[in-house]
């Protein structure tokens, strides 16, 4: 999967829109295991940017250390990484893994809100329909506000909008700050490390430094978070390459609906008749979406 990168922008959405989905899911049985939401963010990057890194080592390269390359790591990694992990492994208790996915739907229509300001890469007529309609399928579902018989506070519901704010602002960044000649693996390795240096500071200065043992007694959750975010972190920077910030922003939608039914099925979560039609509103903005990109490609 690595040796030779996937260049379609549509397999490229779908693929990690689905492993980022399985992060809800993974996070929720994290925190129902009394894990530190610190923890798991650290765990989360960590892992990927080791395994990464090894995969990087396998292929004879390593990572630029230059200044460049590390005021994009740690930049990139601050916005995209350590920012929206924390605030979701924090929210999930209180909004459900379903509902905490349905809010990264938010993040397409801020990022197309950045680049049309920044004029970074908008999208066709056809592409900026399929964000709206998107946009009108995350409304319906957050009007529902959690899960059914489970009403979040709004105190939560404003810390969980605050994900696709700093996911959208790594979204137009990464683009406008991607060093020349740099490879998306290069770029994904090195971010996740930053930000996992910067959770173990964390981590270290909250006194929870001990806690990173409590992983053990979720082994297979763990090693599934990490398979799961190396691989999609793998994807992701290749597809910020081929289908610039506002396109790849439309994994939240797929992310979204993975968490939901992942959520409901595995982990007994119950949500309303309007939140999945919401999502089905939401189904409906990916494709437009991904049309939308396959026509402005040819």
């Amino acid at each position: 999967l690595f040796v030779r990168p996937i260049e379609s922008p549509a397999v490229l959405l779908l693929l990690t829109g689905g492993l980022l989905g399985l992060t809800f899911p993974l996070g929720k049985l994290a925190n129902q295991a009394l894990i530190s939401p610190l923890i798991w963010a650290w765990l989360v990057s960590t892992g990927a940017g080791v395994v990464l890194l090894l995969i990087r080592f396998l292929n004879g390269k390593g990572i630029s250390l230059g200044s460049v390359h590390y005021r994009y790591y740690l930049i990139s990694s601050v916005l995209s990484l350590v920012i929206p992990n924390l605030l979701i492994f924090n929210v999930i208790p209180k909004l459900g893994s379903g509902f905490t996915g349905i809010l990264f739907t938010l993040t397409p229509v801020i990022t197309l809100a950045m680049s049309i300001v920044l004029r970074v890469r908008v999208p066709g007529t056809i592409g900026i329909c399929g964000i709206a309609i998107g946009l009108i399928g995350a409304v319906i579902v957050t009007t529902t506000r959690g899960e059914v018989n489970q009403p979040a506070a709004l105190v939560w519901i404003l810390a969980g909008l605050c994900i696709p704010l700093s996911l959208a602002a790594g979204n137009i960044y990464r683009t406008v700050a991607w060093p020349e000649d740099a490879e998306p693996l290069e770029l994904a390795t090195g971010s996740n490390l930053s930000a996992g240096i910067l959770l173990t500071m964390l981590i270290i200065a909250s006194s929870q430094l001990i806690q990173i043992q409590d992983l053990l007694s979720i082994q297979s959750v763990a090693i599934a978070q990490v398979i799961a975010a190396s691989a999609m972190f793998g994807l992701f920077y290749k597809l910020q390459q081929v289908g610039g910030p506002t396109y790849l922003s439309q994994i939240s939608y797929v992310a979204a609906g993975v968490a939901l039914f992942s959520g409901t099925l595995f982990l007994d979560e119950r949500y309303s008749v309007v939140t999945w039609l919401g999502a089905v509103v939401i189904v409906f903005g990916i494709v437009l979406g991904v049309i939308g990109e396959q026509r402005r490609a040819h």
